[in-house]
């Protein structure tokens, strides 16, 4: 082996990407470590000036939207308008640019979500039909057919376990995939004859490409704050505690393979881990151009929660489980501080993570007229990889001391003091945006998008998407 390929390897590891093979055949050893290192130094030095710019009405954008693969999709709840464009096309082989008018996204008036996968050609649609009995439509984004790669036409959706002569409503539906699964999280409202109504959560998940069916099902009277994959074969549900669980098996359910203590009495917001630049079997002739991809297990998780503060969490600690027992949930004290980095903001945050990278918006002064308000948002790029450091060629600011956030539960009766220290480099961009105006931020392997507010152009209010390369 020569030092080039040498130093090659240990680049690759250090920023904890995997070697794609039969990618890489034409290309010299020594220009593969340079290409390595310069993209790596590049998000050192990012420029927040747009190289390209979307316009679209306000009343085409909810909350309910998405960066994925060089597409921008979206689908608004309230009138069951959705929506897919590319933005950036060199990222993609496939180009969708499609517009569902309300009552066409499936055979009932509403739909009750939506998930599309431009990587798969892929749009999931879940709906209710007859006294809560669900459905997920799965068809192809490039038309109005069935996947040629689903099982069936339809997922098919069961009732919660040991809940036979109960009746359900629906409050709240959340969709989401990654490769050949599919998992429908709902929150219930369960009426029994000779009870009061309760709350309950059901998360079952599908192997699309296999069967129409599924006995993997979860369910809990617990508050579930969210879930997310953590590859192809694991799952994680954030709920008081972090569980992971085994999602080989569909005829069953889940097997839980390790519980880890959270550490505080939270309510989560949201499960960030993206995996849209994770190599699947199904996409690699689509990702020929890419000689590398991020190692699902060496990733960053995001977890936000209502009282605004950020946990940074290390997704290796969720796969080295050797010598870890599931019965005994694991303390943070022995898990967390050296895994994780958390942060406090002083109002909703801005967040999103790609591979071991984060971009954060961080307030900058206060609003005059909405004290409880920011100003102006700046955006902070955090690289939490080994070889960070290396990469940043005098760049940036080196955080390696411990930081310490104080919580405060129950009321303000009881305080904890939690300290963390996974270490990481911090770029801060020299351009402030007003906070009225930034609405939300995504970023990728190659670019960050920021969805901003504009002024009225015409007597129509215009949102606007910037495209930024790195």
């Amino acid at each position: 082996m020569s030092s080039s390929e040498l130093q090659y390897i240990v680049e690759l590891s250090g920023q904890q990407l995997l070697r794609v093979p039969n990618t890489d055949g034409h290309t010299a050893i020594s220009e593969r470590l340079r290409l390595l290192r310069d993209r790596a130094h590049a998000w050192f030095k990012f420029d927040l000036h747009s190289f390209k710019t979307i316009s679209f009405p306000t009343e085409m954008c909810d909350e309910r939207k998405a960066v994925i693969d060089g597409h921008f999709s979206l689908w608004d709840k309230n009138t069951d308008l959705a929506w897919i464009i590319p933005i950036v096309p060199k990222r993609s082989q496939q180009k969708f640019a499609r517009e569902w008018s309300p009552g066409t996204l499936c055979p009932v008036r509403y739909s009750d979500g939506v998930f599309m996968d431009p990587t798969q050609n892929l749009i999931a649609v879940v709906y209710f039909v007859h006294d809560e009995t669900a459905y997920i439509d799965l068809r192809a984004l490039d038309g109005d057919s069935v996947h040629p790669q689903a099982a069936g036409p339809k997922l098919i959706l069961l009732g919660p376990p040991g809940y036979d002569e109960s009746r359900f409503a629906t409050t709240r539906t959340e969709l989401k995939g990654f490769g050949r699964h599919i998992a429908l999280r709902r929150s219930l409202l369960v009426s029994r004859a000779d009870a009061w109504a309760s709350e309950m959560w059901q998360l079952q998940i599908w192997d699309w490409q296999r069967s129409t069916t599924s006995n993997s099902i979860l369910s809990d009277t617990t508050r579930l704050g969210d879930f997310c994959f953590l590859g192809s074969n694991r799952l994680l549900v954030v709920t008081i505690d972090l569980k992971i669980y085994s999602i080989e098996d569909m005829s069953q359910k889940p097997q839980m393979l390790a519980c880890f203590q959270s550490p505080e009495r939270w309510l989560v917001k949201q499960c960030l881990l993206p995996m849209d630049d994770i190599e699947r079997p199904q996409t690699q002739t689509q990702n020929k151009k890419s000689m590398h991809t991020s190692d699902p297990k060496h990733r960053l998780l995001c977890i936000t929660t209502d009282a605004n503060r950020v946990y940074i969490i290390s997704t290796r600690i969720f796969f080295d489980l050797d010598g870890m027992t599931v019965v005994t949930p694991i303390p943070w004290d022995d898990w967390g501080p050296s895994n994780t980095r958390i942060f406090q903001h002083p109002c909703e945050c801005k967040i999103h993570v790609s591979g071991n990278r984060i971009l954060q918006a961080f307030p900058v002064g206060m609003h005059v007229r909405f004290p409880e308000c920011p100003k102006e948002y700046i955006l902070h790029m955090m690289d939490f990889s080994p070889l960070a450091v290396m990469n940043r060629r005098g760049l940036g600011r080196v955080v390696k001391e411990p930081s310490t956030i104080d919580v405060t539960e129950y009321y303000g009766l009881y305080r904890r003091s939690l300290t963390t220290s996974l270490p990481y480099v911090e770029v801060v961009s020299d351009r402030k945006m007003e906070a009225i105006d930034l609405e939300d931020i995504w970023l990728d392997k190659d670019n960050i998008y920021m969805l901003n507010n504009v002024d009225s152009i015409n007597d129509e209010n215009i949102r606007r998407l910037e495209v930024i390369d790195v």
